[in-house]
């Protein structure tokens, strides 16, 4: 599957390409049908199906954890005290998903700088925006965060749309950072280094139990 933003980066590059080659601009074609070949390759939106229990929040992001920290005061202050951090190569599937069956209370965009989406400072100056979500077990935060490449961050849900475990959120266009904000009584269960896939990997467990 290719994610629909995708196709306008895939097919104008290979039919332009494919005019060039015929028209005698062998170069200039091959370069634009290559170029179109990378979009099938970073727009691919492979299904995926977390079969951990419904407590467990799965991977919102492909790519690499580079934190287990504490999340900014004015998270803390909303619930949500702990923080991964997810780095997102170009290499790495670009859709996000919904770490578990929840609904869209709060929404806020920020634009802001292109720093190295893989600094630490990235989190608070870059493009980014904020969702919070309320689940069964409790809330949950997303924040996308654009790169030094990367030109759209694509949202897709409006407050009070539901999502269930597992179902697209959106997209970051190019390299790029995916943060989750969990409750303390949550358990993380990834470590900095460790490579996880979006709507696949087990990120954070929460208790089995309603939040009181």
């Amino acid at each position: 599957m290719i994610a629909p933003e995708g196709w306008p980066f895939i097919l104008i590059p290979l039919l332009v390409g494919i005019i060039a080659i015929v028209v005698g601009l062998p170069w200039v074609g091959w370069a634009l049908v290559a170029l179109g070949a990378f979009g099938l390759f970073f727009f691919r939106n492979p299904v995926r199906e977390c079969a951990a229990p419904d407590n467990v929040a799965c991977s919102p992001a492909d790519g690499k954890v580079l934190t287990v920290d504490d999340a900014p005061a004015t998270l803390a202050e909303k619930g949500l005290p702990r923080r991964v951090s997810i780095f997102m190569s170009l290499f790495d599937v670009h859709v996000n998903r919904a770490p578990l069956d929840g609904e869209l209370i709060e929404y806020s965009y920020n634009p802001g700088k292109k720093i190295s989406a893989f600094k630490e400072k990235a989190s608070l100056e870059n493009e980014q925006n904020l969702s919070i979500w309320t689940t069964p077990f409790g809330p949950i935060g997303i924040k996308q965060i654009a790169g030094v490449i990367a030109r759209r961050i694509v949202f897709d849900p409006a407050l009070g749309a539901a999502r269930r475990r597992g179902e697209r959120i959106g997209l970051i266009r190019y390299g790029s950072r995916v943060e989750v904000y969990v409750p303390a009584n949550a358990e993380i269960l990834v470590t900095p280094g460790e490579r996880v896939k979006t709507g696949g990997t087990p990120l954070v467990r929460y208790p089995a139990g309603r939040p009181s």
